[in-house]
């Protein structure tokens, strides 16, 4: 069978993936409906999963605007199936960014499927391979914070704005961490064509170690802050406050108790 074949013949739809929507949308549903004594389990449930489908969109992105570039062993290697298990690097792009999510609330980017960049011609076809997954981030951000932004909160759920604040905030951080110009990140692989050979290859050697990189400097107090003021800053120019964002965070983390002030507001 040639690799077109193959690719054409992968490109369903995987059960996988269909199975992570079918928890976003029973949990999403259970959210809004607020029952009470499991308000905190399916914020988690709903964001989670709605994170996993962001990562798998992110990852699709690339590999659909590949293969329109050019890549035609896109489909024979799963990835257009949106199954997050079929990723080249699944710890990086499924399990580190849901683990960062649970322990540090932060949307950090996961690695990039594996792209035969010989089959490619042209720099601006390789800067926009590398840019389509984090503009999926930006579309997904736009999308939650839409009711926001609409002035269309009548009616909703404080605890779903909440859910849908938290998310959003995740959306923009993954965003702002993919475009970063550091080795190993999207934002590298966007300028890395219009770099010279010279530069290219004194780079690739760090490259693996720029995602820990970034990671360790958000340890530091006033990056961190900077940081996360930046990132309130854009939410809020989406009409998203930092108290919705932050009872999502709290309502997110549910096993470490309940959160009255947050659940004040939402009796209000």
């Amino acid at each position: 069978m040639s690799a077109a074949a193959r690719a054409r013949g992968q490109r369903g739809i995987s059960p996988v993936f269909l199975g992570i929507v079918a928890v976003m949308a029973v949990t999403g549903w259970a959210v809004w409906a607020d029952f009470a004594a499991t308000a905190g389990l399916a914020v988690f449930l709903f964001v989670t999963s709605a994170w996993i489908v962001s990562l798998c969109l992110h990852e699709y992105a690339h590999a659909r605007t590949a293969l329109h570039s050019g890549d035609i062993t896109i489909g024979a290697k799963g990835y257009l199936t949106l199954n997050p298990f079929a990723y080249t690097h699944a710890l990086l792009s499924i399990v580190l960014p849901v683990l960062f999510v649970i322990l540090g609330g932060i949307g950090l980017p996961g690695g990039a499927v594996f792209i035969e960049r010989q089959r490619i011609r042209g720099r601006w076809r390789h800067s926009l391979i590398s840019a389509a997954g984090p503009l999926t981030n930006v579309l997904f951000a736009v999308v939650c914070t839409a009711p926001f932004w609409l002035d269309a909160l009548d009616g909703v759920p404080g605890l779903f704005q909440y859910a849908l604040a938290f998310l959003a905030l995740l959306q923009v951080t993954a965003a702002i961490l993919n475009f970063l110009p550091v080795p190993g990140l999207d934002g590298y692989g966007v300028i890395e064509p219009w770099l010279s050979a010279r530069v290219r290859r004194a780079v690739e050697p760090i490259a693996p170690f720029g995602l820990l990189a970034v990671f360790a400097l958000l340890f530091i107090p006033e990056l961190n802050r900077a940081f996360f003021d930046g990132v309130d800053a854009i939410l809020r120019g989406l009409g998203v406050s930092e108290f919705q964002s932050g009872c999502g965070l709290e309502y997110y983390r549910f096993w470490e108790g309940e959160n009255t002030f947050c659940a004040a507001g939402i009796e209000q």
